[in-house]
């Protein structure tokens, strides 16, 4: 197989390195980018060893050309773990939760193995009678689906998935519920069920009440008897007032999910996978992959158009590549593999549709743009109907034909379902493109590379827009940077910015337009963020859920600006200003006379600056003095990576704090112990490093500084038995002290950055994504 260097971006391939390629026992890696898809591609063509006449080697073949070109990219477990000896491929599944303790901890063990091997799941907790409802066999009183949610986070948070994704849940209760008020107030405290995504299946008699202003019924799913009423607007009230507050619950429109369900025959679809896009039977699991809609914008003179030719030899092996990924997957539950090959369902969406849109000159938020998400789609959703259809007639139709829509229909399809649109994450930053059918998130990023270097990147059309229109200047890119928009910006033309639009650009409604647009040619579900402005009202937030449902939405996932305590959106500095002038103003008038104010630092200092090894390098702590005692700390990074602006804001604060008089022991106190989890992971292989994390070896330098080191192995007394007991342990404390210890990121952003390199988060189709490393919170 000839292997082409792949054209990636620098960002794309500290991904790879990062999450995907892989290291040998000492964590170096061994793997290339071009390797890697060689070997998902031979991987996944074995599967056509199984079928008369087909070629493994040819398929390999055509499967790396569209991988390697980056028109295609499967799923990341495919990536990750395609020619290895996991071997699972499946980013989805959901569970059955049983009224029983049998059946809920039987789910539970599920999850885990799930979990362990890569996937993420989705629970519907419906079943589960409500609380306080008798248990006759114990003659106890059911505690009711929250309780039990609890436990399945729980299990969640202690199970490691393979070194690399992160469980990752989906929790759905029925609107008509008896316990339903208090599943949507679940999440109120943001650090309550931390790994559940929650939503609300609201059903056709709901939104019927809801019209009229009328009550509706609750039923005890045990006894299946009405088991009170609420007031419908009430209910929908409340359910809009916590995502106002915080994005969740999102909700889902469980009777549109069944109107669409392929094989009712077989069972009614009850939940969705993590990110919603992917409405499964219980068992049932999923296969996605993604087109790169910007390679098919081709040039040719002056004219700029799409290249359906193209497109449709991509989607005709990228369907085929799906369905052999379900025949060589190794299944975590034999029920799931039972119900998998059943159905057989794929999900193929796309990536890169904001670029597109950019490349071909049209806004965003635009009837054109909604034109053209319909002609894509449609055109995708016909072509791998007529892909399955071809492997139909080589293979066989998938075997619950019999019980499905499509028998009445007459067509023989090889997979109950063949397009989802998901939300890409990783694989969009692999591609370096726009993630699934979101809008751009942000026009100008900045990272921090070697020691005290700054770079900004601006998006690539953009920046060659600019230079070929004479505008490009550093000033510029450092007001773009500001905002994160070129609204308001003076020096940018507006056909300029009409075309790049950012997320917070476009009204609420333009969102919920676009992801009802791909709706229409989708099979499964649609993964998307309608995002607000933090002066959004309740009101607003309310017209977005009717218009989902006026507009054929199978559900809708909202996230009003800085609502969490976790900020997952960051506009840029002014809001950090605002914020900042308005806390001043609300001082000055509290008349705060009798705060602590720190001494000026002097002009001279004297102290001392020792090496430190870390987790991310080595790092460089400099502790100074002056006639009062120890006065400041300074610390620098001495390689690229790691997390710097952590250190500086860790350093000023110790400062302030020493030049207010705070006791140095205290500090100490509260620095020692803080645990970073990239260091603990190196301490197993590099005996240099003798510190938990940078605030502990900042702590032990204070220490030292006061005049009372122990040393212990060489200079710290961190002993050989603290490193072995760091590194044994368990996942459940790696992941609470990681949340405890977010990196602050960025000194010039106001909301909260990815846990493991310090940049800004965004928050996209129902999940939180760092476009800089990778990282996921959904998976």
């Amino acid at each position: 197989m000839k292997k082409g260097k792949i054209n990636l971006t620098e960002n794309a391939r500290v991904v790879l390195e990062k999450r995907y390629l892989i290291k040998d026992e000492n964590g170096k890696v061994i793997e290339t980018p071009e390797e890697l898809m060689e070997r998902v591609a031979r991987a996944v063509a074995k599967a056509e060893s199984k079928y008369p006449g087909a070629d493994p080697d040819k398929w390999a073949e055509k499967f790396y050309d569209i991988m390697a070109e980056l028109k295609f990219l499967p799923n990341s477990p495919t990536l990750m773990n395609a020619g290895r000896e996991l071997g699972q491929l499946s980013a989805c599944f959901v569970l059955p939760v049983e009224d029983s303790m049998e059946g809920i901890f039987d789910s539970i063990k599920y999850a885990a193995l799930i979990h362990k091997s890569g996937g993420g799941t989705g629970f519907s907790f419906s079943r589960l009678r409500p609380k306080g409802a008798t248990v006759k066999s114990t003659g106890g009183v059911a505690s009711g689906p929250i309780s039990f949610m609890k436990v399945f986070n729980a299990a969640t948070e202690a199970v490691k998935q393979g070194g690399t994704r992160r469980g990752a849940n989906m929790g759905i209760l029925r609107v008509d519920h008896p316990d339903i008020l208090d599943f949507i107030r679940c999440k109120e405290d943001d650090k309550e069920i931390t790994n559940f995504n929650i939503s609300v299946a609201i059903t056709d008699k709901f939104m019927e009440a809801l019209k009229n202003d009328e009550t509706y019924d609750l039923v005890d799913p045990h006894t299946k008897k009405v088991a009170g009423k609420l007031k419908a607007r009430e209910v929908f009230d409340l359910i809009v007032d916590m995502a106002w507050k915080n994005g969740e619950p999102g909700i889902i429109f469980i009777d549109r999910i069944n109107k669409y369900n392929p094989t009712p025959e077989v069972g009614e679809i009850e939940s969705t996978n993590p990110c919603g896009e992917q409405p499964l039977l219980p068992f049932e699991s999923c296969n996605l992959g993604s087109i790169n809609l910007v390679k098919f914008v081709k040039k040719s003179g002056e004219k700029i158009e799409i290249d359906y030719e193209d497109l449709k030899d991509t989607v005709h092996k990228a369907v085929r590549f799906l369905d052999d990924v379900i025949d060589v997957n190794v299944y975590p539950l034999k029920e799931i593999e039972e119900m998998t090959l059943s159905n057989r369902k794929i999900g193929l969406g796309v990536m890169g549709f904001a670029d597109m849109l950019i490349a071909l000159g049209i806004p965003y938020n635009s009837d054109e743009a909604l034109k053209i998400a319909e002609e894509i789609m449609s055109f995708i959703d016909k072509e791998s109907k007529n892909a399955s259809c071809e492997l139909a007639k080589e293979r066989g139709v998938f075997p619950n034909w019999e019980k499905s829509i499509y028998k009445e229909k007459g067509i023989k399809l090889r997979n109950a379902t063949t397009t989802t649109i998901a939300p890409t994450g990783t694989i969009s930053i692999i591609a370096g493109v726009s993630s699934g059918i979101e809008p751009v998130f942000a026009l100008a990023f900045e990272r921090h590379v070697l020691d005290n270097q700054r770079l900004v990147e601006i998006h690539p059309m953009l920046e060659q827009v600019l230079k070929e229109r004479g505008l490009y200047s550093e000033e510029l890119m450092e007001k773009i940077l500001e905002r994160g928009t070129l609204q308001g910006i003076e020096e940018v033309p507006e056909d300029i910015k009409r075309v790049f639009v950012t997320a917070h650009d476009i009204s609420p409604e333009w969102h919920v337009k676009m992801q009802a647009a791909f709706q229409k040619y989708t099979d499964n579900a649609v993964s998307k963020t309608v995002n607000f402005p933090q002066n959004a009202t309740r009101e607003d937030v309310k017209k977005v859920y009717l218009l989902a449902y006026e507009l054929g939405c199978k559900g809708v996932t909202i996230y009003r600006d800085r609502s969490r305590e976790e900020q997952v959106l960051n506009k840029g500095a002014k809001i950090e200003k605002k914020v900042k002038e308005e806390t001043t103003e609300s001082q000055e008038e509290a008349n705060m006379d009798d705060k602590i104010k720190p001494r000026p630092r002097p002009n001279v200092t004297y102290g001392s600056t020792e090496k430190v090894k870390i987790g991310c390098g080595n790092l460089y702590i400099t502790v100074n003095s002056d006639e009062n005692g120890i006065c400041e700390v300074f610390t620098n990074l001495g390689r690229a990576g790691g997390c710097p602006s952590q250190s500086e804001a860790t350093s000023r604060l110790i400062s302030l704090a020493l030049r207010a008089g705070i006791d140095v022991k205290a500090i100490v106190e509260q620095l020692k112990g803080i645990r970073c989890h990239s260091t603990l992971r190196q301490m197993a292989t590099n005996k240099d490093i003798k510190v938990l994390s940078c605030p502990d070896a900042i702590g032990r330098a204070l220490e030292r500084s006061m005049g009372k080191t122990i040393v212990v192995n060489g200079n710290s007394d961190v002993s050989e038995a603290d490193i072995k007991r760091y590194v044994d342990i368990n996942n459940e404390e790696l992941e609470k002290a990681n949340k405890k210890k977010p990196n602050p990121g960025k000194n010039n952003s106001n909301g909260a950055l990815c846990p493991e390199c310090g940049h800004e988060l965004e928050h996209e189709g129902g999940c939180v994504v760092c476009r800089s490393c990778g990282y996921s919170k959904c998976s």
